[in-house]
């Protein structure tokens, strides 16, 4: 037999797209062709490929091999494709039997050894080599993402040997979940007990976790507003098997380890003020997830907000409605989830001390108007709550007795129940409820619209930011049991949105 056919799968975004490697021995001088719009990477595999046949004791066949990788207009990069090539190799050559290479799909990159080395985005081949019910050989090092996926036949080697004896019938390999170690169960180190006093701060970050609700921190510096957001994640649920999987298949494909993800904890974002816009939603020439991306269905930290460039904060309003991000290249589109909850902090101006007591500010109204207009109106709009984190005296922090506050679990049991009734009711969180389904399940009375309309009136609301009081006040009536949203629901929502009016100064 001279040609072999071998499944593999290429690497798209999020997407494993299937790719069918063709190898053909013919007669004539001694090369090696490979086609297929192949990059660099993948064009070095030919010398990595022929050292490791031969440093496994197999035979390099002296004939003209070409290799094809179809279809020919899909992007090829990476060493991904080295053992398909390998074993394609092989069977052309007769050195190894044919029978089981449609039932399965190889995905792997080869040392001069022979030996496998791990790749990035297996779990995303893997979801889609589920579809097509073939078995999905990979690196042993990549066993632990690969096990995420049930029902799937996943095999483990360490070496070219290894998947050459099974194909061979010699031995068998390992299962993906045989291989893969035992997970422990997510701890939860900041606690929300940590935090003394700030109590309506704790109010409104409880808020947020039971409506997936963005919100933004404003205060002086030290007064908690980065310790209250680093307790955010322990306030909310583990993630469920889809969004593990999803989350996952995000950090396989950024080559990033997937075992807080495997173990349910929800990713906690928190990148320097001087990131990039690329950075920030992702990019390059081959896309990769950005931050928004990886803090997928978790937090996105942004602190010292006004101090990042507004061209990187106005790439947030997309996403922030969409869930999604779509990067255009010249060749394709590449479009990663991105449905995570901002959580942002800022100082009210750029020395950090507008409005405190201490009278430490020396900054002009013109410095404390530009400082405050890196945050566009736009951007201001897509966010649920405000709140104002002041700073403790010392005295009142050296005497408050923490024994008694709420520790993160109290506070997450809340959130859970409230969670469960969104859930029940209508399918989704609160924060991702549809305009047309808004009236429906945030029912007012006309007392309580009256009181919105008027609100609206007063701090100059646009229809979107009203929108959003009403999602937080119907989050408010879940944690406080109401079926319909109550009066006193509307109030505490509108008066987490006053935070805008409340600082003239601060919020124009």
């Amino acid at each position: 037999m001279s040609l072999a056919i071998v499944h593999t799968r290429a690497q798209l975004g999020v997407a494993a797209p299937s790719v069918t490697v063709e190898i053909h021995l013919s007669a004539g001088l001694p090369a090696l062709m490979l086609v297929g719009l192949p990059e660099a990477a993948v064009r070095e595999s030919k010398e990595r490929v022929r050292s490791a046949i031969i440093n496994s004791g197999f035979e390099f066949p002296q004939r003209r091999i070409t290799i094809n990788l179809a279809p020919a207009d899909l992007p090829k990069e990476g060493g991904r494709y080295d053992l398909a090539i390998a074993v394609g190799i092989l069977v052309a050559s007769n050195q190894l039997p044919a029978k089981l290479l449609d039932n399965i799909e190889l995905l792997g990159e080869l040392a001069l050894s022979g030996e496998l080395r791990s790749i990035t985005g297996v779990l995303p081949a893997a979801v889609a080599c589920k579809k097509q019910r073939r078995a999905l050989w990979i690196p042993t090092k990549n066993c632990s993402e690969a096990a995420l996926v049930r029902e799937l036949d996943i095999r483990v080697a360490d070496h070219l040997l290894d998947v050459c004896a099974a194909l061979a019938g010699k031995k068998e390999l390992q299962n993906a979940e045989q291989e893969s170690p035992p997970l422990t169960l997510p701890v939860c180190v900041n606690d929300l007990s940590d935090v003394k006093g700030q109590i309506k701060a704790k109010r409104a970050l409880e808020i947020a976790a039971a409506g997936g609700h963005n919100l933004l921190m404003n205060g002086v510096p030290g007064s908690g507003k980065s310790m209250l957001a680093a307790r955010l994640p322990g306030l909310l649920p583990s993630l469920i098997e889809e969004e593990r999987l999803e989350t996952a298949a995000i950090y396989s494909v950024a080559g990033l380890p997937v075992d807080d993800i495997c173990r349910g904890t929800r990713p906690f974002r928190a990148p320097h003020h001087t990131a990039s816009a690329a950075a920030l939603v992702g990019g390059g020439s081959h896309p990769r997830p950005g931050e928004i991306s990886l803090a997928h269905h978790g937090v996105l930290f942004l602190d010292e907000l006004p101090e990042f460039s507004r061209k990187v904060l106005e790439v947030l309003r997309e996403p922030l409605e969409t869930g999604s991000i779509l990067i255009s290249r010249a060749a394709r589109q590449t479009e990663f989830p991105a449905s995570f909850q901002l959580i942002a902090a800022m100082n009210p101006c750029p020395c950090g001390y507008a409005g405190d007591s201490s009278g430490k500010c020396r900054c002009t109204p013109d410095q404390v108007r530009r400082y405050q207009e890196k945050l566009s109106g736009p951007l201001l709009d897509r966010i649920d709550l405000f709140v104002t984190v002041a700073a403790l005296p010392a005295e009142t922090l050296l005497r408050l007795d923490n024994s008694k506050a709420e520790s993160s679990a109290d506070v997450s049991g809340r959130v859970s129940a409230a969670l469960q009734l969104q859930y029940q009711r209508q399918s989704c969180r609160n924060n991702v409820l549809a305009a047309q389904s808004l009236d429906a399940i945030c029912q007012l009375t006309d007392q309580n619209r009256q009181l919105l309309a008027t609100a609206a009136t007063r701090f100059g609301l646009s229809a979107r930011a009203c929108h959003r009081v009403m999602k937080v006040a119907r989050t408010i009536a879940d944690l406080n049991a109401n079926e319909k949203v109550e009066s006193a629901d509307l109030m505490e929502a509108l008066g987490f949105r006053q935070g805008l009016a409340n600082q003239p100064s601060v919020f124009s």
